[in-house]
């Protein structure tokens, strides 16, 4: 009796091996039902890759058009607003020409550089940590690879996150001609923190000090003039 049933129990065994190695199989074979034909008209809701066996390569924008999407959305240009408005205060004091050679540092995508351009400037350098060409160049504000005195006009809204500030701020002034500015936008600060900042730049003089909307949100913006270094 006990053989029967063990001889019996093995069959069933063998049994259902074999049927699940037939499915296996299959499953292995069988083309993915999620796959969908190349022929197939597309959807207008599809987004994604039209099934896990649509192997073709994304197509990407070339970089000009890419640029071209971003500069001319609503963020970008509210952005781009807001600089060129901050910029023209200073056209409008004299504290900078359309000849007026100006520095951007830490510049991020390149609003600011966009804005002076906007405004009249066509010499402006945009440099960031990371670049964002065409508008921005790699360098490192803390070592900027310019020659002294080459720029008349220096601005800065990042100062606040510079890792050693009066690095940041040498290399500002050392960029900078004698009788150009620099400018730095920061959080919303009353005197002591504006004589705070004031002492980082051993080599100027704050010569006009404002409360300003920069991106939607109120910043106080500091003018320096750079004098002679000293001896």
């Amino acid at each position: 009796m006990e053989r029967n049933v063990e001889k019996m129990l093995k069959r069933v065994s063998i049994v259902f091996l074999s049927i699940g190695t037939v499915l296996m199989v299959i499953m292995i074979l069988q083309t993915p039902k999620t796959c969908i034909s190349p022929e197939a008209p597309s959807k207008p809701h599809t987004h994604f890759p039209r099934s896990t066996c649509d192997s073709s390569p994304r197509q990407h924008l070339p970089l000009p058009k890419k640029n071209a999407r971003i500069w001319s959305s609503g963020a970008w240009k509210s952005r781009l607003y807001s600089f060129s408005t901050y910029f023209l205060r200073f056209r409008d004091l004299g504290f900078i020409q359309n000849h007026t050679k100006a520095l951007c540092l830490s510049a991020g995508a390149g609003h600011a550089l966009m804005a002076l351009s906007q405004i009249g400037l066509s010499d402006v350098t945009a440099v960031e940590l990371v670049d964002s060409i065409p508008l921005v160049k790699r360098a490192d504000p803390h070592n900027l690879p310019f020659f002294d005195g080459v720029f008349d006009f220096a601005f800065t809204a990042h100062l606040a996150e510079a890792l050693f500030p009066w690095q940041f701020v040498e290399e500002m002034e050392r960029t900078v001609r004698r009788g150009g500015f620099c400018v730095v936008s920061v959080d919303e600060c009353g005197g002591d923190d504006v004589r705070d900042i004031a002492r980082l730049f051993h080599n100027s003089k704050v010569v006009d000090v404002a409360n300003v909307t920069l991106e939607g949100s109120k910043k106080t913006s500091i003018l320096f003039k750079v004098q002679d270094s000293p001896t």
